[in-house]
């Protein structure tokens, strides 16, 4: 049996990728720190993987101050939604081809 893996989005091939669209996902955003102690990983990691998703128009950011201190919150946008819903039911298809 020949298992296709064609429809796995490449874009959600890190396990801090895909938890970051899991988090954004489950909420309507996420500001920086959250998703920090979330995914449990170092500042410049988050950034890279957010820069990589905001790229790809994944992820949408928002700069904001709240009272005197900035603050830079997440969501997921709409083709962000889209292609990881259809990322996940690659991975459910997979998962039912293996069994």
């Amino acid at each position: 049996m020949r298992i296709v893996i064609d429809e796995l989005n490449k874009a959600f091939e890190s396990r801090i990728r895909l938890g970051i669209m899991s988090v954004l996902g489950a909420s309507e955003a996420a500001d920086f720190n959250t998703l920090k102690t979330a995914l449990e990983i170092t500042d410049g990691n988050l950034a890279s993987h957010l820069g990589a998703l905001e790229k790809l128009n994944y992820v949408k950011v928002k700069k904001q101050f709240i009272g005197k201190k900035p603050n830079t919150s997440y969501s997921i946008t709409s083709s962000g939604r889209k292609a990881f819903s259809m990322h996940l039911d690659a991975l459910e298809k997979l998962i039912r081809q293996s069994s």
